[in-house]
């Protein structure tokens, strides 16, 4: 296989590892084996451990001092923020709402780039702009879920704050990126993450009775461990540095396939016309959003 076709390969698998990781991290918690707090502790801790391992066995870089500040605050916004908003949102939303949600990163991506990077926005990525609000607001007022505990509109919120948190973590690492290789400060990035959610997850990882994890929960802990963090984390960088941006964000449109698929064979979710037309509502955003705009001749 070619780099290019190992790039594509790799790609692929973050958004299958993302795609099934809704419905089941959504089990583990619903079914009271680990609450989200604690879940998102054990998550992280566990994946800083597999890559301070990893990175022993790859060349050392130094970080510059002035860097770890930036480092703490993107841990702040990638592990911390976003993780405890996406387990507390998907307790109460389903896994068809969050995936959906969760594609309109590239939108937000884009608003921020404008503020902060002073970047141009189109006409056309302002219709696109809209249209993915307008399509996750419809998802949030009107969509339902499969489980009579749910409660939707505030679980979508939570996404929504998540996928917020997620995209202000991407502008802040935007420059560290090209300057240290990925593992150098992904290592960084989830030591001090680990350090932050330990007063929000403490507790909740305290009360874990592991002596009732049955065959399935314990496996589903070690995927969203190392298969949805570690794995994830460790791929996209490798289909990044092959891949233009803009294939990357097509990918995207992968995870609620993959994640709606997945939960209709599991049970654990159903789809209807709204949800299938918000849905659509927000690809035509996304995609009008990531389309470059036609050179004049």
């Amino acid at each position: 296989m070619n780099s290019r076709g190992f790039a594509i390969f790799a790609l692929f698998m973050v958004q299958l590892l993302y795609g099934l990781n809704y419905t089941i991290a959504k089990k583990v918690i619903n079914e009271n084996y680990i609450k989200p707090f604690g879940f998102v502790l054990l998550r992280v801790a566990a994946a800083a451990l597999l890559f301070w391992i990893a990175s022993l066995f790859l060349p050392k870089q130094k970080i510059e001092k002035k860097d770890f500040f930036k480092l703490f605050i993107a841990a702040l916004f990638g592990v911390v923020i976003n993780m405890l908003f996406f387990f507390k949102g998907i307790e109460y939303t389903s896994p068809i709402h969050a995936s959906a949600i969760m594609t309109i990163v590239p939108i937000i991506i884009l608003l921020l780039s404008a503020y902060l990077l002073k970047e141009k926005i189109t006409k056309f990525k302002i219709i696109g702009v809209a249209l993915g609000l307008i399509g996750a607001l419809v998802l949030t007022i009107y969509g339902k879920s499969a489980r009579v505990g749910d409660n939707v509109p505030l679980g979508n919120l939570f996404i929504f704050l998540n996928a917020i948190s997620y995209s202000i973590y991407v502008i802040l690492i935007k420059k560290l990126t090209t300057k240290y290789h990925p593992f150098t400060f992904i290592k960084w990035l989830f030591l001090f993450g680990f350090i932050i959610l330990i007063p929000f997850g403490y507790n909740e990882l305290e009360m874990v009775e592991w002596q009732t994890f049955t065959p399935y929960i314990t496996f589903s802990v070690l995927f969203v461990i190392i298969g949805a963090t570690f794995g994830t984390y460790l791929l996209n960088p490798l289909a990044l540095n092959k891949l233009k941006a803009s294939t990357v964000g097509i990918f995207i449109y992968l995870q609620p396939v993959i994640a709606g698929l997945f939960a209709l064979a599991m049970g654990v979710d159903f789809i209807d016309s709204i949800k299938i037309g918000a849905m659509l509502i927000i690809f035509l955003g996304v995609y009008l959003v990531t389309v470059k705009p036609k050179k004049a001749n």
